[in-house]
Protein backbone atom coordinates (compact mmCIF):
# COMPACT_ATOMS: atom_id res chain seq x y z
CA UNK A 1 0.00 0.00 0.00
CA UNK A 2 3.14 2.65 1.02
CA UNK A 3 4.54 1.86 -2.60
CA UNK A 4 1.22 2.52 -4.50
CA UNK A 5 0.89 5.96 -2.46
CA UNK A 6 4.73 6.89 -3.08
CA UNK A 7 3.97 6.04 -6.34
CA UNK A 8 0.94 8.24 -6.52
CA UNK A 9 2.35 11.59 -5.11
CA UNK A 10 5.69 11.01 -7.08
CA UNK A 11 7.08 14.35 -7.37
CA UNK A 12 8.88 14.22 -10.16
CA UNK A 13 5.14 14.11 -11.86
CA UNK A 14 3.56 16.48 -9.29
CA UNK A 15 6.42 19.18 -8.82
CA UNK A 16 8.87 21.23 -11.00
CA UNK A 17 12.48 19.98 -11.13
CA UNK A 18 14.55 20.11 -7.82
CA UNK A 19 11.51 21.04 -5.83
CA UNK A 20 10.14 18.39 -3.65
CA UNK A 21 7.55 17.58 -1.03
CA UNK A 22 9.29 18.49 1.57
CA UNK A 23 9.60 22.10 0.28
CA UNK A 24 5.97 22.95 1.05
CA UNK A 25 5.89 21.65 4.24
CA UNK A 26 4.16 24.15 6.69
CA UNK A 27 6.32 26.24 8.48
CA UNK A 28 5.65 29.11 11.55
CA UNK A 29 6.71 31.58 8.69
CA UNK A 30 4.74 30.54 5.88
CA UNK A 31 1.47 27.82 4.92
CA UNK A 32 1.21 25.74 2.30
CA UNK A 33 -1.98 23.79 0.40
CA UNK A 34 -1.77 20.53 2.11
CA UNK A 35 -3.77 17.41 0.40
CA UNK A 36 -5.34 16.63 3.70
CA UNK A 37 -7.14 20.41 3.63
CA UNK A 38 -9.54 18.94 0.77
CA UNK A 39 -11.14 16.57 3.38
CA UNK A 40 -12.96 19.85 5.01
CA UNK A 41 -15.08 19.60 1.63
CA UNK A 42 -16.90 16.93 2.29
CA UNK A 43 -18.34 18.14 5.24
CA UNK A 44 -19.23 21.53 4.26
CA UNK A 45 -20.80 20.67 1.28
CA UNK A 46 -23.37 18.61 3.35
CA UNK A 47 -23.75 21.80 5.54
CA UNK A 48 -24.48 23.49 1.91
CA UNK A 49 -27.51 21.03 1.50
CA UNK A 50 -28.45 21.73 4.38
CA UNK A 51 -28.42 25.61 4.06
CA UNK A 52 -29.89 25.24 0.74
CA UNK A 53 -32.93 23.66 2.15
CA UNK A 54 -33.41 26.43 4.46
CA UNK A 55 -32.63 28.88 1.87
CA UNK A 56 -35.40 27.37 -0.07
CA UNK A 57 -37.86 27.35 2.51
CA UNK A 58 -37.83 30.54 4.04
CA UNK A 59 -36.42 32.81 1.41
CA UNK A 60 -36.65 31.52 -1.88
CA UNK A 61 -40.25 29.93 -1.22
CA UNK A 62 -41.93 33.58 0.01
CA UNK A 63 -40.07 34.80 -3.47
CA UNK A 64 -41.68 33.03 -5.36
CA UNK A 65 -45.01 33.68 -3.73
CA UNK A 66 -44.92 37.37 -4.07
CA UNK A 67 -44.15 36.81 -7.74
CA UNK A 68 -47.14 34.61 -8.37
CA UNK A 69 -45.50 31.63 -8.94
CA UNK A 70 -47.71 28.18 -8.98
CA UNK A 71 -46.84 25.62 -6.17
CA UNK A 72 -48.20 22.69 -8.56
CA UNK A 73 -46.04 20.26 -10.32
CA UNK A 74 -47.42 18.80 -13.87
CA UNK A 75 -50.60 16.94 -14.06
CA UNK A 76 -50.37 13.41 -12.99
CA UNK A 77 -51.76 10.71 -14.97
CA UNK A 78 -54.86 9.01 -13.36
CA UNK A 79 -53.85 5.18 -13.34
CA UNK A 80 -54.82 2.80 -15.94
CA UNK A 81 -54.32 -0.64 -15.66
CA UNK A 82 -54.44 -1.09 -19.64
CA UNK A 83 -52.18 1.55 -20.21
CA UNK A 84 -49.78 0.70 -17.77
CA UNK A 85 -49.30 -2.22 -19.67
CA UNK A 86 -48.64 -0.55 -22.79
CA UNK A 87 -46.23 2.21 -22.51
CA UNK A 88 -44.51 2.18 -25.86
CA UNK A 89 -47.61 3.69 -27.81
CA UNK A 90 -47.64 1.06 -30.13
CA UNK A 91 -50.96 -0.17 -30.27
CA UNK A 92 -52.88 2.52 -30.01
CA UNK A 93 -55.83 2.28 -32.28
CA UNK A 94 -56.25 -1.42 -30.89
CA UNK A 95 -56.06 0.68 -27.10
CA UNK A 96 -58.59 3.06 -28.67
CA UNK A 97 -61.03 0.48 -29.37
CA UNK A 98 -60.31 -1.10 -26.10
CA UNK A 99 -60.97 1.72 -23.76
CA UNK A 100 -63.41 3.84 -26.22
CA UNK A 101 -61.00 6.22 -25.85
CA UNK A 102 -60.08 8.43 -28.97
CA UNK A 103 -56.24 8.33 -29.78
CA UNK A 104 -55.77 11.93 -29.46
CA UNK A 105 -56.82 11.52 -25.27
CA UNK A 106 -54.52 8.25 -24.96
CA UNK A 107 -51.41 10.30 -26.30
CA UNK A 108 -52.39 13.00 -23.71
CA UNK A 109 -52.43 10.26 -21.21
CA UNK A 110 -49.04 9.05 -22.24
CA UNK A 111 -48.07 12.91 -22.39
CA UNK A 112 -49.42 13.27 -18.77
CA UNK A 113 -47.09 9.99 -17.45
CA UNK A 114 -43.70 11.36 -18.76
CA UNK A 115 -44.32 14.79 -17.70
CA UNK A 116 -45.79 13.70 -14.38
CA UNK A 117 -42.03 13.45 -12.32
CA UNK A 118 -40.97 16.60 -13.63
CA UNK A 119 -39.62 19.31 -11.00
CA UNK A 120 -42.73 21.96 -10.61
CA UNK A 121 -42.09 25.63 -11.46
CA UNK A 122 -41.40 26.50 -7.96
CA UNK A 123 -38.83 24.17 -6.93
CA UNK A 124 -36.62 24.90 -10.03
CA UNK A 125 -37.59 28.56 -9.26
CA UNK A 126 -36.02 28.12 -6.00
CA UNK A 127 -32.75 25.64 -6.61
CA UNK A 128 -32.01 28.65 -9.63
CA UNK A 129 -32.40 31.42 -6.94
CA UNK A 130 -30.00 29.35 -4.71
CA UNK A 131 -27.57 29.08 -7.42
CA UNK A 132 -28.02 32.63 -8.36
CA UNK A 133 -27.55 33.88 -5.00
CA UNK A 134 -24.14 31.40 -4.37
CA UNK A 135 -22.62 32.70 -7.55
CA UNK A 136 -23.15 36.02 -6.87
CA UNK A 137 -21.52 35.51 -3.66
CA UNK A 138 -18.78 33.77 -4.82
CA UNK A 139 -17.99 36.32 -7.83
CA UNK A 140 -18.88 39.26 -4.97
CA UNK A 141 -15.98 37.53 -2.53
CA UNK A 142 -13.56 36.79 -5.70
CA UNK A 143 -13.98 40.30 -6.55
CA UNK A 144 -12.86 41.76 -2.98
CA UNK A 145 -10.35 39.35 -2.65
CA UNK A 146 -8.80 39.51 -5.92
CA UNK A 147 -8.61 42.77 -6.78
CA UNK A 148 -6.05 43.28 -4.09
CA UNK A 149 -3.47 40.53 -5.70
CA UNK A 150 -0.92 41.14 -8.26
CA UNK A 151 -1.87 38.18 -10.35
CA UNK A 152 -5.65 39.52 -11.32
CA UNK A 153 -3.29 42.61 -12.89
CA UNK A 154 -0.25 40.93 -13.89
CA UNK A 155 -0.77 36.74 -14.53
CA UNK A 156 2.76 36.06 -14.72
CA UNK A 157 2.32 36.61 -10.94
CA UNK A 158 0.84 33.28 -11.15
CA UNK A 159 4.13 31.51 -11.64
CA UNK A 160 7.05 34.22 -9.84
CA UNK A 161 8.83 31.73 -7.32
CA UNK A 162 6.46 28.65 -8.45
CA UNK A 163 5.09 26.46 -6.17
CA UNK A 164 6.82 28.17 -3.40
CA UNK A 165 3.75 30.45 -2.38
CA UNK A 166 1.99 30.87 0.75
CA UNK A 167 -1.13 30.28 0.96
CA UNK A 168 -3.29 33.06 2.80
CA UNK A 169 -6.25 32.26 4.69
CA UNK A 170 -8.61 34.41 2.24
CA UNK A 171 -6.98 32.17 -0.69
CA UNK A 172 -7.81 28.98 1.39
CA UNK A 173 -11.41 30.16 2.28
CA UNK A 174 -12.52 30.97 -1.43
CA UNK A 175 -11.05 27.26 -2.97
CA UNK A 176 -12.67 25.44 0.24
CA UNK A 177 -16.14 27.43 -0.66
CA UNK A 178 -16.02 26.62 -4.14
CA UNK A 179 -15.00 22.81 -4.04
CA UNK A 180 -17.61 22.71 -1.34
CA UNK A 181 -20.50 24.03 -3.58
CA UNK A 182 -19.37 21.93 -6.65
CA UNK A 183 -19.10 18.67 -4.00
CA UNK A 184 -22.83 19.69 -2.98
CA UNK A 185 -23.99 19.94 -6.80
CA UNK A 186 -22.93 16.45 -7.24
CA UNK A 187 -24.85 15.48 -3.93
CA UNK A 188 -27.85 16.76 -5.09
CA UNK A 189 -27.90 15.30 -8.43
CA UNK A 190 -28.92 12.06 -6.76
CA UNK A 191 -31.38 13.81 -4.83
CA UNK A 192 -33.05 15.82 -6.73
CA UNK A 193 -35.70 15.13 -9.64
CA UNK A 194 -33.20 13.19 -12.77
CA UNK A 195 -33.32 15.98 -15.52
CA UNK A 196 -32.33 15.13 -19.33
CA UNK A 197 -28.64 16.52 -18.82
CA UNK A 198 -27.90 14.46 -16.04
CA UNK A 199 -24.79 12.86 -17.65
CA UNK A 200 -23.69 16.09 -18.92
CA UNK A 201 -23.94 18.07 -15.47
CA UNK A 202 -22.39 14.70 -13.23
CA UNK A 203 -19.35 14.79 -15.81
CA UNK A 204 -19.13 18.61 -15.85
CA UNK A 205 -19.49 18.65 -11.52
CA UNK A 206 -16.70 15.69 -12.01
CA UNK A 207 -14.48 18.06 -13.85
CA UNK A 208 -15.00 21.06 -11.92
CA UNK A 209 -14.05 18.48 -8.78
CA UNK A 210 -11.17 17.31 -10.56
CA UNK A 211 -9.90 20.88 -11.74
CA UNK A 212 -10.26 22.59 -7.92
CA UNK A 213 -8.30 19.26 -6.56
CA UNK A 214 -6.00 19.05 -8.70
CA UNK A 215 -4.66 23.07 -9.07
CA UNK A 216 -4.98 23.16 -5.03
CA UNK A 217 -2.64 19.77 -4.66
CA UNK A 218 0.09 21.37 -6.72
CA UNK A 219 -0.22 24.86 -5.89
CA UNK A 220 -2.00 26.28 -9.11
CA UNK A 221 -4.37 28.03 -6.68
CA UNK A 222 -3.95 31.63 -8.35
CA UNK A 223 -3.96 30.63 -11.67
CA UNK A 224 -7.43 28.54 -10.15
CA UNK A 225 -9.05 31.63 -8.96
CA UNK A 226 -9.11 33.33 -11.77
CA UNK A 227 -10.60 30.87 -13.73
CA UNK A 228 -13.21 30.41 -10.45
CA UNK A 229 -13.68 33.88 -10.90
CA UNK A 230 -14.86 34.36 -14.27
CA UNK A 231 -17.25 31.35 -14.21
CA UNK A 232 -18.84 32.35 -11.51
CA UNK A 233 -19.84 36.01 -12.68
CA UNK A 234 -21.38 34.89 -15.51
CA UNK A 235 -23.09 32.18 -14.69
CA UNK A 236 -25.02 34.85 -12.20
CA UNK A 237 -27.19 35.57 -15.14
CA UNK A 238 -28.27 32.40 -16.21
CA UNK A 239 -29.65 31.64 -13.15
CA UNK A 240 -31.27 35.12 -12.97
CA UNK A 241 -32.71 34.95 -16.90
CA UNK A 242 -34.27 30.98 -15.62
CA UNK A 243 -35.89 32.92 -12.48
CA UNK A 244 -37.22 35.57 -14.99
CA UNK A 245 -38.38 32.89 -17.03
CA UNK A 246 -40.66 30.91 -14.12
CA UNK A 247 -41.98 34.09 -12.66
CA UNK A 248 -43.27 34.70 -16.88
CA UNK A 249 -41.47 38.38 -17.08
CA UNK A 250 -40.72 37.11 -20.74
CA UNK A 251 -38.92 40.76 -21.57
CA UNK A 252 -36.90 40.84 -18.58
CA UNK A 253 -35.85 36.84 -19.14
CA UNK A 254 -34.69 37.85 -23.21
CA UNK A 255 -32.57 40.58 -21.67
CA UNK A 256 -31.07 38.65 -19.36
CA UNK A 257 -30.75 35.88 -21.42
CA UNK A 258 -28.87 37.64 -24.24
CA UNK A 259 -26.40 39.59 -21.43
CA UNK A 260 -25.38 35.92 -20.87
CA UNK A 261 -24.82 35.12 -24.22
CA UNK A 262 -22.45 37.89 -24.67
CA UNK A 263 -20.67 37.79 -21.42
CA UNK A 264 -20.42 34.01 -22.23
CA UNK A 265 -19.18 34.18 -25.46
CA UNK A 266 -16.58 37.01 -24.22
CA UNK A 267 -15.22 35.56 -21.30
CA UNK A 268 -15.12 31.57 -22.51
CA UNK A 269 -14.23 32.40 -25.95
CA UNK A 270 -12.25 35.31 -25.65
CA UNK A 271 -10.87 36.29 -21.75
CA UNK A 272 -10.39 32.21 -21.25
CA UNK A 273 -7.99 31.84 -23.91
CA UNK A 274 -6.01 34.92 -24.11
CA UNK A 275 -6.09 35.72 -20.35
CA UNK A 276 -5.59 32.25 -18.22
CA UNK A 277 -5.17 29.57 -20.86
CA UNK A 278 -1.96 31.66 -22.52
CA UNK A 279 -0.33 32.10 -18.65
CA UNK A 280 -1.09 27.91 -17.77
CA UNK A 281 0.33 27.34 -21.34
CA UNK A 282 3.15 30.14 -22.69
CA UNK A 283 3.92 32.22 -19.19
CA UNK A 284 3.88 29.32 -16.75
CA UNK A 285 6.69 27.45 -19.91
CA UNK A 286 9.06 30.49 -19.90
CA UNK A 287 8.92 30.73 -15.88
CA UNK A 288 8.78 27.44 -14.92
CA UNK A 289 9.39 25.16 -17.32
CA UNK A 290 6.96 22.12 -17.99
CA UNK A 291 6.73 19.11 -16.04
CA UNK A 292 4.22 16.34 -16.16
CA UNK A 293 1.72 17.81 -13.74
CA UNK A 294 1.49 21.22 -15.83
CA UNK A 295 0.80 18.99 -19.20
CA UNK A 296 -2.17 18.06 -17.55
CA UNK A 297 -3.34 21.08 -16.52
CA UNK A 298 -3.08 22.45 -20.18
CA UNK A 299 -4.92 19.50 -21.46
CA UNK A 300 -7.64 19.59 -18.38
CA UNK A 301 -8.76 23.30 -18.55
CA UNK A 302 -10.72 23.68 -21.77
CA UNK A 303 -13.04 21.10 -20.65
CA UNK A 304 -14.59 23.78 -18.02
CA UNK A 305 -15.45 26.00 -20.72
CA UNK A 306 -19.02 25.57 -20.43
CA UNK A 307 -21.12 24.76 -17.69
CA UNK A 308 -24.32 26.34 -18.05
CA UNK A 309 -27.41 24.28 -17.07
CA UNK A 310 -29.87 25.13 -20.06
CA UNK A 311 -31.89 21.87 -19.27
CA UNK A 312 -34.66 23.79 -16.87
CA UNK A 313 -35.18 26.67 -19.90
CA UNK A 314 -37.54 24.74 -21.74
CA UNK A 315 -41.35 25.64 -20.85
CA UNK A 316 -43.18 24.35 -24.64
CA UNK A 317 -41.36 21.34 -25.87
CA UNK A 318 -43.99 18.86 -24.26
CA UNK A 319 -47.01 21.03 -24.30
CA UNK A 320 -50.21 19.30 -25.68
CA UNK A 321 -50.37 21.19 -28.84
CA UNK A 322 -54.62 20.36 -28.64
CA UNK A 323 -56.38 17.61 -30.97
CA UNK A 324 -56.68 17.86 -34.56
CA UNK A 325 -58.72 20.17 -36.69
CA UNK A 326 -60.62 17.05 -37.91
CA UNK A 327 -60.99 15.49 -34.89
CA UNK A 328 -63.68 15.17 -32.67
CA UNK A 329 -62.69 14.95 -28.55
CA UNK A 330 -64.43 12.98 -26.69
CA UNK A 331 -65.56 14.68 -23.76
CA UNK A 332 -64.19 15.20 -20.22
CA UNK A 333 -67.07 12.38 -18.97
CA UNK A 334 -66.39 9.30 -21.39
CA UNK A 335 -62.17 9.64 -21.65
CA UNK A 336 -61.45 10.12 -17.84
CA UNK A 337 -58.92 12.79 -17.98
CA UNK A 338 -59.61 15.61 -15.09
CA UNK A 339 -61.42 18.98 -16.64
CA UNK A 340 -59.64 21.17 -13.49
CA UNK A 341 -55.61 20.86 -15.25
CA UNK A 342 -53.72 23.68 -15.41
CA UNK A 343 -52.96 25.45 -18.62
CA UNK A 344 -49.73 26.95 -17.26
CA UNK A 345 -48.17 23.52 -16.94
CA UNK A 346 -48.65 23.08 -20.41
CA UNK A 347 -52.01 20.74 -20.68
CA UNK A 348 -54.84 22.38 -22.04
CA UNK A 349 -58.09 21.75 -20.69
CA UNK A 350 -60.43 19.00 -21.77
CA UNK A 351 -63.70 20.86 -23.09
CA UNK A 352 -66.99 19.66 -24.24
CA UNK A 353 -67.86 19.90 -27.48
CA UNK A 354 -70.67 22.00 -28.22
CA UNK A 355 -71.30 21.79 -32.33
Amino acid sequence: MSGIVAWFWNERFWLPHNVTWADLKNTEDATFPQAEDLLLAVPLSFCLLLLRLLFERFIARPCAAGLKIQTNGPQKAQHNAILDKHPDEKRLEGLSKQLDWDVRTIQRWFRQRRNQEKPSTLARFCESMWRFTFYLYLFAYGLRFLKKTPWLWNTKECWYNYPNQPLTADLHYYYMVELSFYLSLLFSQFTDMRRKDFLVMLLHHLTSIFLLTFSYVNNMVRAGTLLMFLHDGVDVFMEAAKMANYAKCQTLCNILFAVFALLFISSRLGLFPVWILNSTLFESWEIVGPFPSWGMAGKWNPLHVSKDDRSDMETSSDEDPGPPANQKPHSCATNGTNNKTHQANGYAPCTEDHH
